[in-house]
């Protein structure tokens, strides 16, 4: 084989691999597409926002802070498991937790906030003895 036909090989291996990993993204797209608007038809009617609220609860969603505004009643039931927050359409969705399992069902990635009654709470890092200060510390 020479220098030539197997330059000719690896471009067209190459070429083979460009398009399948096209295809392959325009089709994950398209399920992405799929379960979204599955997703918006379930949300449609089932949304508890108030659009009195007053109360921003704040979470962490995409790696950035986002806030949800809730009422007294709606912030006690958040913090306790029983609401959840879902991102549909650029909006932040206040569903209730069954809503909320039904649409992790369809697409995991719209749930915003979901809180787990069960989990564990997180002791804070100050309490660990590398952080603490120590008393003859002269500022």
């Amino acid at each position: 084989m020479d220098l030539g036909k197997a330059f000719a090989l690896r471009a067209e291996h190459e070429k083979r691999e460009r398009i399948e990993l096209e295809q392959r993204k325009q089709e994950e797209a398209r399920l992405r597409r799929e379960a979204r608007a599955r997703l918006d038809e379930l949300v449609k009617d089932k949304a508890l926002n108030d659009p009195a609220a007053e109360i921003a609860r704040h979470f962490d969603y995409g790696g950035k802070i986002k806030r949800v505004y809730v009422n007294e009643a709606q912030l006690k039931a958040l913090n306790a498991g029983e609401l959840g927050v879902l991102q549909s359409n650029g909006r932040y969705v206040l569903v209730a937790a069954d809503v909320l399992a039904q649409a992790e069902a369809i697409f995991a990635a719209a749930v915003a906030l979901k809180v787990d009654p069960a989990a564990p709470v997180a002791e804070p890092a100050y309490d660990d003895p590398r952080y603490q200060v120590p008393d003859d510390l002269v500022w």
